[in-house]
């Protein structure tokens, strides 16, 4: 039995899925009408008719309408009939359990048969949607709520609305709907001739002076030397063809860039291969070595003095930046005095002036790490200190790098 409902509800739902190509639908409703056009009770009962044109090739399909109340009542005293006649456009959306819901929107014209001021002829615009049930492919039951907005006199100058609920059956009759499928056109059989396959012949396509058997690179550019294999000569061993190649005789083992020249990593103007220094910062001033170019550093004292000159203070921020910059550099500080005075008291005084400057230097960034000082004496100077400009130059500390 269970068997037999699925079985009937399926072929219904198969049957009503079809839609047919003429459906018309008598109604009855309640027209609401706005307070402002002087109906009583604000509404009147109506009846019509709706006929509904279906097509296969589009879910919107055109609809008529006509809708007619004999009577409806004028607030102050006597009736008229009101006579709407609308073409709309219906969209059928898909069905659901023998349901099939549906919107429409369209324009009208409305005849008043006993016109008053406030109640005349007119068109009008309408929306609405409802749905139908089908009890079989050719009956339904239909329902539909439409919401209508008349243009009133030009006195009025403003649109009167309607809502009308109705119910009606619905009578469905002529061909399906259904889209008939294409027919496939018949596939002519061809009747194949034995094909001949003539005898390969071994060329050389890309005319490179290897046969096509032995090219292992068929597809060389035209005019580059390869070898027996049929593929470009790389003359230096680089990893990059000749005829690709700005740099043909690159040392054998050295990286090269897509052009086949050495790279340069830390953009230095100084190739891998010769930099001695290969990760210097962008921008540095550097040697041939690809190292930055050393600074140096001469600082002049007083007489018996180990404080430094405020005209030395561009010296020390050049130092200090080179070392800050480059902590993979160390610095010895050396200090000298002129021979007036003791030799142990020279020492002493050399040494403070040595350790005035690493001091200046820590204060302006250098890691202490960086820096050792050791003081001279008298022992080492660069002038003769009979002249009074000897022993200003001998009064002096001497920084040397080391780079690590």
């Amino acid at each position: 039995m269970k068997k037999f409902l699925l079985l009937s509800a399926l072929v219904s739902s198969v049957l009503l899925a079809e839609q047919k190509q003429y459906e018309i639908s008598p109604m009855i409703g309640y027209d609401l009408t706005e307070g402002n056009i002087d109906i009583k009770n604000n509404g009147h009962f109506l009846g019509g008719l709706e006929i509904q044109f279906n097509s296969p090739n589009s879910k919107i399909s055109p609809e008529f309408s006509i809708l007619y109340s004999p009577k409806a009542k004028y607030e102050a005293s006597g009736d008229s009939s009101i006579t709407r006649g609308a073409f709309n456009g219906v969209y059928t959306f898909d069905t659901i359990n023998n349901f099939v819901p549906f919107a429409k929107a369209g324009i009208g014209i409305e005849n008043v048969g006993n016109e008053t001021e406030a109640n005349q002829d007119g068109f009008f615009l309408d929306a609405g949607a409802g749905a139908k049930y089908f009890f079989s492919e050719n009956l339904a039951l239909k329902a539909e709520a439409i919401y209508l907005a008349k243009y009133a006199n030009q006195n009025a100058g403003h649109f009167d609305s309607n809502l009308i609920a109705m119910v009606g059956l619905t009578f469905a009759f002529g061909d399906s709907t259904q889209p008939q499928p294409k027919e496939e056109p018949k596939q002519e059989v061809v009747k194949e001739e034995p094909v001949v396959t003539p005898e390969p012949v071994d060329g050389d396509d890309d005319n490179d002076g290897v046969l096509n058997s032995k090219d292992q690179c068929p597809a060389s550019p035209a005019n580059v030397t390869v070898d027996t294999n049929g593929c470009e000569v790389d003359s230096d061993n680089d990893g990059i063809v000749d005829s690709k190649d700005q740099c043909p005789k690159t040392k054998l083992g050295v990286k090269v860039d897509e052009n086949g020249c050495d790279i340069d990593t830390d953009k230095d103007g100084v190739v891998n291969a010769k930099d001695i220094c290969p990760n210097t910062p962008l921008g540095a001033d550097v040697n041939d070595e690809g190292c930055p170019k050393e600074v140096t550093l001469n600082i002049n004292f007083a007489t018996n003095s180990s404080t430094i000159k405020e005209s030395s203070s561009a010296l020390l921020d050049q130092y200090a930046k080179f070392l800050t910059t480059y902590t993979n550099y160390s610095a010895h500080i050396v200090g000298h005095t002129d021979d007036r005075g003791a030799a142990a008291y020279n020492k002493k005084l050399s040494e403070k002036r040595a350790n005035a400057v690493v001091q200046a230097l820590i204060a302006k960034g250098v890691d202490p790490k960086q820096l050792t000082s050791e003081g001279m004496g008298e022992e080492k100077p660069v002038a003769d200190n009979k002249t009074a400009e000897g022993r200003s130059q001998n009064r002096r500390i001497e920084a040397q790098l080391t780079r690590h």
